[in-house]
């Protein structure tokens, strides 16, 4: 986001959205950085978020930022992290030729959509070993990387996997801020 602070300067703006147990949704708040993503940061922003009063949470949905399972850990020690599969998707397909996005789409569908941990595990060996695992072997270490902070979510019956496997909800209030501010030009302050 830009911003005036003697001159027009770009700051991170971290947001954070809580889903309660009735799914309702609520922005927690918005935080203008000075530095990069980091431990530091996340540690402020949840540390202020626990003494605003968030407590018991459950699992947390994030997109490999750096610094935040550290935190949550030492926030909320009975948290998940949950790496967010659309991400993950995406990041698959950026390694691959458009062409074969279609035939790709399914093949990684089955390690996500997997009922246990068990078989999404044959289900990755299974992509590993196949003519697409050949093919484009970084993208089976786009899944095998974060595969501790991807799998939480498959222990979750089928409504909480649907809120959880995605950022999307945060990308969409970006997206509309994005927009504000792009009109707008920069903010007078912080």
């Amino acid at each position: 986001m830009k911003i005036w602070s003697g001159s027009v300067v770009s700051k991170p703006v971290y947001l954070a959205v809580g889903v309660d147990t009735d799914g309702r949704k609520d922005v927690l708040g918005l935080w203008v950085g000075d530095e990069g993503e980091g431990a530091t940061t996340w540690m402020t922003v949840l540390t202020e978020l626990r003494n605003r009063g968030v407590e018991d949470v459950c699992i947390v949905a994030c997109d490999g930022l750096k610094g935040l399972p550290e935190a949550v850990t030492a926030t909320w020690p009975k948290a998940t992290v949950q790496t967010c599969v659309i991400h993950l998707i995406r990041a698959s397909l950026r390694l691959a030729a458009k062409q074969h996005h279609a035939k790709l789409i399914p093949e990684l569908k089955a390690i996500y959509t997997a009922p246990t941990e068990q078989t999404a595990e044959q289900a990755l060996a299974d992509f590993t070993a196949s003519e697409w695992g050949q093919r484009y072997p970084a993208i089976v270490r786009t899944w095998q990387s974060p595969w501790s902070e991807f799998t939480p979510y498959l222990a979750f019956p089928p409504e909480v996997r649907r809120v959880v496997y995605s950022t999307n909800l945060i990308e969409s209030i970006n997206a509309r801020l994005r927009k504000v501010t792009r009109n707008r030009g920069h903010s007078p302050s912080e």
